[in-house]
């Protein structure tokens, strides 16, 4: 049988034409995945003309009230590489001249190909090698650097620290990870960013905006000097300036007063509602996380029992103990629970519970100023009974406790107050459903009694109890406390600008602040009298079901027009008045004198002196 020659020749001009067709398909689609979806053939192709060098910006600086520097920039160097540039070159030489050993250079190699933990990499972009080379190591590679092909140095800056204090408050900046990077498109792998204190919640305005400088490199991919003289290149924006609101004076004594305990002091000024020291205790230079030596540090302080990366100030909770009783006699006066002349009885104790909780001697029956200045438990005990018990203002005890815990929310409790540090916990305050759910509905006052007094379930963080001294000392109102008080070119947020009201009618905080002054002439801290200003204190004695008592205080002054106020826990120290008060004594005079008078040296000392740790903690 004959094949029809034409249908042969047919037949292979289609499979030809077909075949030159198909491949022009498959190029053009190459083509273009190659020069429109797949950066990595232009930046290969960009990477054979240019080198694109980040500029890095310096980052602000911060200042504490009064213009002193805190923490400022020094020059700090990177080794980077671009994987594609790298020829045979002496490795141990290398090695040597950085002071690495051969395993760790392998090692960050391989960490540098895996696109786990360096997301984005390409070959034909710089990668971070090491970072933070002090200037010292940075001289003696750069004499060296034409031996290593493919390497080159990036300049950067590290912080400084003009002050061994206030690491808590300043915060420390470390390498991004990928979160931060998949989070943030500013960020690539080797950046830094705040990563703790102001650092870190200011870390928009602090950074600043990054620069490139463009360079021509020839074909054998060595520098010619800037593309078009510079003319594309983009100056980098430093970053934003920040004024706190922290007085670094006083922190750094606060810190010495704190040191061999495990505590805290807070300090606002309650006409602002600017934190001028938070101390934590035990606390740690902030110099030790800067530098090639962050990592080992931060693994030791992680290590520490005590525990100094915690920042009691602000994530500690704890019973508030008898600084809560102003709270409460607020709550009553404003529910018509009682009035200045409702008077309770007290015998030493709260006799429906067999004279338990104790209490102080004293006259009885008193009222309540004479309650807050002598810090009778009976009282405030008698007051939660009368005013969810008796069904005179509320349906249910349910009812009674829910209208409590809204005036506690009203005044800074049980949530966040919203200052402007990373890391701030709510504190605890009960509310019905949660004594319903142990109790099967089925509880009394005397169920939960303890509250009363600050105890049981109730817990609150140092700044919410030093918010809620400075309250009363603006009788009624109080700001958002925060620890930044200007930043460069910009206006504070007014979350912290605005008024906050609580739930309490003015008049009745008058009362509050006479019982609080009243304790420092004549009652329970006496020890935080000063003799020209006039002070208003609370003493309080927080129990812990984990060891000896916590001594606490809070407090303002003046009297009259309040500059200051205060709270000082020191755990596992005992009576409030025993630790807390001398402390805050000596702030509050360090704050209005700038010194400790000759007749309070033997208390600095003494205070100074007193080792309160664990037994199992050695110094």
């Amino acid at each position: 049988m004959k094949t029809n020659p034409n249908y042969s020749l047919d037949t292979r001009r289609y499979i030809i034409s077909g075949a030159v067709i198909l491949s022009v398909t498959i190029f053009v689609i190459r083509l273009f995945f190659l020069q429109v979806i797949d950066n990595d053939y232009k930046t290969w192709a960009d990477s054979n003309a240019f080198l694109k060098k980040t500029m890095y910006p310096s980052r602000g600086m911060i200042y504490d009230r009064n213009g002193k520097l805190l923490v400022y920039n020094q020059p700090a160097y990177d080794v980077m590489l671009i994987m594609r540039e790298i020829q045979p070159f002496d490795t141990l030489d290398f090695c040597n001249t950085v002071g690495i050993t051969k395993a760790q250079f392998d090692k960050r190699i391989t960490d540098i190909k895996d696109r786990r933990l360096n997301p984005g990499y390409s070959s034909y972009v710089p990668q971070v090698f090491m970072n933070q080379l002090s200037a010292q190591d940075y001289g003696v590679l750069q004499e060296k650097l034409y031996k290593f092909p493919g390497f080159y140095i990036q300049n950067r800056t590290i912080r400084e620290y003009e002050y061994p204090n206030a690491a808590h408050v300043l915060g420390n900046i470390g390498e991004v990870n990928k979160q931060d990077i998949e989070r943030d498109n500013y960020y690539v792998q080797g950046d830094y960013s705040g990563r703790s204190g102001v650092e870190r919640s200011y870390e928009g305005a602090l950074r600043g905006e990054k620069g490139v400088e463009i360079l021509l490199r020839d074909a054998h991919g060595r520098t010619q000097g800037k593309y078009e003289d510079g003319k594309h290149d983009v100056n980098p924006v430093s970053g934003k300036n920040l004024t706190l609101s922290m007085d670094m004076d006083l922190q750094a004594y606060g810190e010495m007063l704190m040191q061999n305990k495990i505590g805290s002091i807070v300090m606002i000024e309650p006409t602002t509602g600017e934190i001028l020291c938070m101390v934590s205790a035990p606390t740690f230079n902030p110099g030790m996380l800067v530098g090639r030596q962050r990592g080992r540090n931060h693994a030791l302080l992680e290590k520490d029992p005590l525990n100094p990366l915690f920042d009691r100030t602000l994530m500690g909770i704890y019973p508030p103990g008898s600084t809560f009783k102003p709270a409460m006699g607020l709550i009553y006066l404003q529910e018509d629970v009682i009035t200045l002349d409702t008077y309770y009885s007290c015998a030493y104790g709260y006799p429906a519970l067999g004279g338990k909780p104790a209490c102080h001697g004293h006259a009885s029956p008193l009222s309540l100023i004479p309650a807050l200045s002598t810090s009778c438990n009976s009282y405030f005990c008698w007051g939660l009974r009368d005013m969810i018990d008796s069904r005179r203002h509320y349906a249910s005890v349910q009812e009674g406790l829910d209208v409590w815990k809204n005036h506690l929310v009203g005044m800074g409790y049980g949530y966040r107050l919203g200052v402007d540090l990373p890391g701030e916990k709510a504190g605890y305050i009960p509310n019905s459903k949660t004594y319903d759910k142990i109790y099967n509905g089925r509880w009394s006052s005397s169920t939960i009694i303890s509250v009363a007094i600050g105890q049981g379930e109730v817990l609150a963080t140092p700044l919410q109890i030093c918010n809620m001294s400075a309250q009363i000392a603006n009788r009624g109102y109080f700001y958002t406390p925060h620890i930044v008080s200007k930043i460069q070119d910009y206006e504070l947020d007014t979350l912290y600008t605005n008024r906050r009201y609580t739930t309490i009618n003015k008049q009745y905080y008058e009362y509050i602040a006479e019982g609080m002054r009243s304790a420092v002439v004549a009652g329970t801290c006496r020890g935080a009298a000063l003799p020209d200003i006039a002070v208003c204190g609370k003493t309080g004695t927080a129990q812990n079901p984990h060891g000896k008592d916590h001594s606490v205080f809070m407090g303002f002054a003046p009297y009259e027009k309040p500059e200051v106020a205060i709270s000082v826990l020191v755990e596992n120290a005992g009576f409030g008045a025993t630790y807390a008060v001398p402390i805050a004594k000596l702030m509050l005079q360090k704050y209005f004198a700038g010194e400790i008078s000759p007749e309070n040296k033997y208390t600095e000392e003494r205070i100074i002196q007193t080792v309160l740790l664990p037994r199992n903690v050695v110094l």
